[in-house]
């Protein structure tokens, strides 16, 4: 019977081979960590974020706002109507520009370059950088496609602080609002800062109209 000669692997091999292997599953686990402490650190971000976008919309509701839909010309960038009017459009206008985001030239800027796709229904043949941000239709336009569309449910959990919500009113007319860090009596839901003709205030009003829209928008990272 032939001897079969057993293989013998050098224990220097075998030394080198393990730590081989080790330095790969330590710069694999550091990699991932790398992955995760990036995630949480966007997770971070995006609730800091909501928190002060919910914290500035409540702000609003300190200020005294007299309902006034009326067209008024405006300076370009950063315009603002009147201090003491304004319309639902204007609480979210005025929230963003608190965190440093102007939707006036956001809005114009994405609507100059893609007229098309916005709304027709006031017949402009052109953008008007006084009234565009302050439409609703055209609001909901620009965070669809500029931010992250959320879904529509009557789910109380998918709606968060910093969250953009739109409806139709009775009669058609459209209405938008932001959720914020304030939660209705029965502590089921999550309360709106809007304006529906009383001013700038806080409603438990997310679910009694129409939702037509569930948007979060933080501007020009959010794509």
């Amino acid at each position: 019977m032939k001897k079969i000669t057993p293989y013998i692997i050098p224990f220097f091999l075998i030394t080198a081979a393990c730590r081989n292997n080790s330095t790969a599953i330590t710069q694999q686990t550091d990699s991932a960590s790398s992955q995760v402490v990036a995630i949480m650190d966007t997770v971070s971000s995006r609730a800091s974020f909501a928190l002060k976008l919910s914290a500035a919309a409540l702000s609003l509701t300190h200020n005294k706002v007299e309902y006034d839909p009326a067209y008024f010309s405006i300076q370009y960038p950063n315009g603002d109507v009147p201090a003491d009017k304004g319309v639902c459009t204007d609480v979210v206008i005025r929230a963003y520009r608190k965190l440093g985001i102007d939707l006036q030239k956001a809005v114009h800027e994405d609507m100059a370059a893609h007229f098309n796709i916005y709304p027709k229904t006031w017949g402009l043949k052109k953008t008007d950088t006084n009234i565009d941000h302050r439409r609703v239709p055209n609001l909901i336009t620009f965070f669809s496609r500029n931010g992250k569309t959320k879904r529509i449910s009557q789910n109380n959990d998918d709606y968060q602080p910093g969250d953009i919500v739109t409806w139709n009113l009775e009669g058609n007319l459209t209405h938008i609002g932001i959720v914020v860090n304030k939660l209705s009596d029965d502590k089921q839901r999550y309360l709106i800062v809007h304006n529906i003709g009383r001013g700038q205030e806080l409603s438990d009003c997310l679910f009694e109209f129409v939702m037509t829209g569930h948007y979060n928008y933080e501007g020009n990272d959010e794509r």
